[in-house]
């Protein structure tokens, strides 16, 4: 297990966020390029947003074809691919033979979500992302699932399947929630914004220093 995690910061809309983020530590940067969110950029924005930044790009999708999934990736230069709707195990299986990482976001009401995931999505996902449910929108909500109760059930993982955890992370909380999950990323979006899309500079280097100033101890 890598530790600490590695920090993604999501919903980026700017090039000035994202260079933040990258500057402070972040590995991951995210954006929305499902259509109708507060958050959402187009591919060519995308590109724009991250350009020359040295960070993995992760483009976030919900209920894509494949088509268009790989046409956006292109465009958007992406190396992983975040699925957040009810895509099937095959067609994430085929993006990952297309050379892209895959992560399926589960939002978890409790830890029978998560054990249904594992099952349905074992091999066909590089990892599973756990985003707290909520009604109002597939991500970005700033809802927490309850981490103790999957906490429970981490043993359910298979080799080569990686959590990353998401949904109401703050500079406050991440450290309790990693040192719960033992995750291999932790995944802000609003939690370190003063609006939808713009980031907090300050917020996202507390975040990420939170982050790193985890020690094994504090490994349950």
């Amino acid at each position: 297990m890598t530790w600490p995690p590695a920090v993604k910061v999501c919903g980026l809309m700017r090039p000035e966020d994202a260079a933040v983020a990258s500057t402070v530590g972040a590995a991951y940067l995210g954006v929305i390029l499902a259509p109708g969110g507060k958050r959402t950029v187009t591919a060519g924005r995308a590109n724009v947003i991250l350009g020359g930044i040295p960070a993995k790009r992760v483009g976030v999708f919900v209920d894509a074809g494949e088509n268009e999934l790989l046409a956006n990736a292109r465009e958007a230069g992406l190396h992983v691919l975040q699925l957040h709707g009810d895509e099937p195990p095959e067609l994430a299986d085929r993006m990952r033979t297309a050379g892209y990482e895959v992560w399926k976001a589960v939002r978890a009401r409790g830890a029978d979500d998560f054990s249904r995931a594992v099952r349905r999505y074992a091999g066909a996902v590089d990892a599973l992302l756990l985003d707290g449910y909520s009604p109002a929108a597939h991500g970005g909500t700033g809802t927490r699932f309850p981490w103790a109760e999957v906490a429970e059930r981490l043993g359910e993982l298979p080799p080569g399947m990686r959590l990353v955890a998401a949904g109401g992370l703050t500079p406050h909380n991440v450290a309790e929630a990693a040192t719960i999950l033992r995750p291999h990323v932790v995944d802000v979006s609003s939690g370190v914004e003063v609006s939808p899309g713009v980031k907090d500079p300050d917020a996202v280097r507390a975040f990420v220093e939170q982050v790193q100033s985890l020690s094994f101890k504090q490994v349950r």
